[in-house]
């Protein structure tokens, strides 16, 4: 069977990434037939179009219900806002999906971690509501909040909303369950602020708890708060499985979890919704980087392995995530990120596609069927 792929190659140092992706999935004898689209700040750059998100890329996934993306650069501060925002609100790719899974060639602090991350994508302080210092609905807002509360907003300020609902509180946690239950993981655990913010993150978690109810016996639960989350997670990892959070604890938990298994560069991504599923590495683009071979592929390429087990190529995920694991465990061709947290010399490290050749020659030391470009 051939499969049929939106391909975005991103910002920066995407392209690079994306490329060693592709050739590490077509050798693993899966067929597929990528529609190439671009989109982003280098894009706009380029053509000259006024949007970093043409209608072209939203039509694609559409119609082909998958997506691989490079990384893709948002501007801090000033410019668009983020594309990979707004690729997740207008497909409501309402679930992001980041898998945190240490290799045995990485082992540093911790022996074992084995995380997934479940970050609800199209809420909370990501929602975009947001009002700029000086505005009509800065006062607006300030005269609402005064007149109801008795508390008063600092002039000069800037406000932004958050937005949380029962229907986005259900629809991210029961995913979470049925990932869990999908994935033979035993415990799903729910994040939240609820202690002190009563009414948002309290209706998360209230909603989180009547779900909890309808899986009695099939999966654990239990909940935390999320300050308690970092340090638990840094002290005793291997203590959680599934993490279920409302978008903005997502965002900042999973980069933790990243760097309890060697960094951005080894944290994968899918971002999934009715309308079709994303797969993205979770890091930026490092636009410094451009051009010199040199970031590490294995965050862009584990977002192919989980590609590949939810289309149902589950030999295939094996054979690359195996040939991944085999690379790592020899040391002897890892990136530069990898080789400083390791410890060694920066002479030994290898670029982007030296990389992705090794782990297509592991495949094929294995006695897998390799396709060589």
């Amino acid at each position: 069977m051939r499969y049929r792929v939106t391909l975005v190659p991103g910002d920066g140092t995407g392209p690079e990434l994306t490329e060693a992706t592709v050739r590490c999935l077509e050798a693993t004898g899966v067929e597929f037939e990528w529609e190439r689209l671009d989109a982003g700040a280098d894009y706009m750059e380029r053509t000259g179009d006024t949007t970093p998100l043409p209608q072209g890329v939203i039509d694609s996934i559409k119609r082909n219900k998958l997506a691989l993306k490079g990384p893709l650069t948002t501007p801090i501060g000033k410019g668009f806002r983020s594309v990979n925002v707004a690729l997740r609100q207008e497909l409501d790719l309402y679930a992001c999906v980041r898998p945190c899974k240490l290799f045995k060639g990485l082992a540093t602090r911790h022996d074992r971690v084995d995380l997934v991350i479940v970050r609800e994508n199209t809420e909370d302080l990501y929602a975009g509501i947001e009002f700029e210092r000086g505005s009509a609905g800065v006062k607006e807002i300030s005269d609402v909040v005064d007149r109801r509360l008795g508390k008063k907003i600092h002039e000069g300020s800037a406000i932004s909303l958050k937005p949380i609902s029962e229907f986005g509180s259900r629809r991210i946690v029961r995913f979470a369950f049925e990932y869990a239950i999908r994935n033979h993981r035993r415990k799903v655990t729910a994040i939240h602020k609820a202690n002190i913010m009563k009414f948002t993150d309290g209706l998360f978690l209230e909603t989180a708890r009547q779900v909890a109810r309808e899986y009695e016996g099939k999966v654990e639960f239990e909940d935390l708060i999320v300050d308690n989350t970092c340090m638990q997670l840094v002290l005793k990892p291997e203590a959680y499985d599934v993490l279920v959070l409302p978008n903005l604890y997502g965002d900042i938990i999973s980069d933790l979890g990243a760097g309890l298994i060697g960094g951005l560069g080894m944290a994968p991504g899918a971002n999934v919704g009715d309308l079709g599923t994303v797969y993205e590495p979770t890091h930026g683009s490092a636009p410094r980087y451009q051009g010199l071979d040199k970031v590490n592929p294995l965050a862009e390429l584990l977002s192919g392995v989980m590609m590949l087990r939810d289309i149902g190529e589950a030999q295939a995920a094996e054979r690359l995530e195996n040939a991944i694991g085999q690379v790592l465990e020899r040391r002897t061709h890892l990136t530069y990120d990898l080789c400083r947290l390791l410890g060694l010399p920066p002479e030994k490290a290898v670029g982007t596609s030296d990389l992705a050749d090794a782990i297509i020659l592991e495949m094929e030391r294995a006695g897998q069927p390799v396709a060589m470009r």
